[in-house]
């Protein structure tokens, strides 16, 4: 995977996962206005972006690929972030190495598996070639919040994304149910979704909150499935809370 990593070396990790048909720069307006100092590591995911030209195959795949990065940037502990995709993949972090996961951001993750998932990824393999076409590209961007300034960002990622990498991750969004170890809390939690998101995503982040004891769930008015890039201000103040709280040992 692509990472760029920014901060001083000594800040605090702070690992930014990406949500599908994005890639990192999605992230770039809640970094500019954090107020903590941190080691910002932040990866274009498989299929995605600058790692385009590798499919994504499984969130199994990809968590092990994160393991990896966390094991060498960040041993002691990152306090992770993930928005859609990257907050499902958050979840399994945390689920699985809590070692490597002093704090976890869950905002707008699925978490209710589908019962006809198989048909809607079908359908959705079928349009794929829509994603390159700019006029709907541009329609899908105001969905997520992108702005004008990253417009150019978002245009060039959709062009890339191959129908591979679109119907594996969407499959994988779609089928995704918290694991065991989510319901173990070795480490804090935050779960967030707009109030203006689907009843789904609201009733997800519900679910999430209800399996992790001791996890926070935060229900944000005015917010649609995109608070990264439609609220950063926002989506900073509750990274610095948590950058903020002592790292645990």
């Amino acid at each position: 995977m692509h990472l760029e990593t920014s901060g001083p070396s000594d800040g605090r990790p702070l690992l930014l996962l990406h949500g599908g048909g994005v890639s990192g720069w999605m992230w770039q307006p809640t970094l500019e206005r954090l107020r903590a100092p941190v080691r910002a590591l932040v990866p274009d995911l498989p299929g995605h972006g600058r790692s385009a030209s590798d499919d994504y195959r499984s969130h199994r795949e990809t968590v092990d690929a994160l393991v990896l990065l966390l094991e060498q940037h960040a041993p002691s502990g990152a306090v992770v972030a993930g928005f859609s995709l990257g907050a499902q993949l958050a979840v399994l972090l945390a689920s699985e190495r809590p070692d490597l996961v002093a704090d976890v951001v869950v905002v707008s993750a699925q978490a209710k598996p589908l019962a006809l998932a198989g048909p809607t990824v079908a359908m959705l393999g079928a349009a794929a070639p829509l994603a390159r076409w700019p006029r709907f590209a541009r329609l899908q961007a105001k969905e997520l919040f992108v702005p004008e300034s990253l417009l150019p960002a978002y245009l060039e990622d959709s062009s890339r994304i191959s129908r591979a990498t679109l119907v594996t991750s969407v499959g994988e969004n779609l089928r995704f149910a918290p694991p065991a170890g989510w319901a173990v809390p070795r480490s804090p939690a935050l779960v967030v979704a707009g109030a203006r998101e689907r009843a789904l995503m609201r009733d997800s982040a519900r679910i999430l909150q209800a399996a992790r004891p001791g996890s926070e769930l935060r229900i944000l008015e005015g917010v649609g499935h995109g608070l990264p890039l439609q609220r950063p201000a926002l989506m900073a103040v509750m990274l610095d809370e948590r950058l903020r709280a002592p790292a645990a040992g």
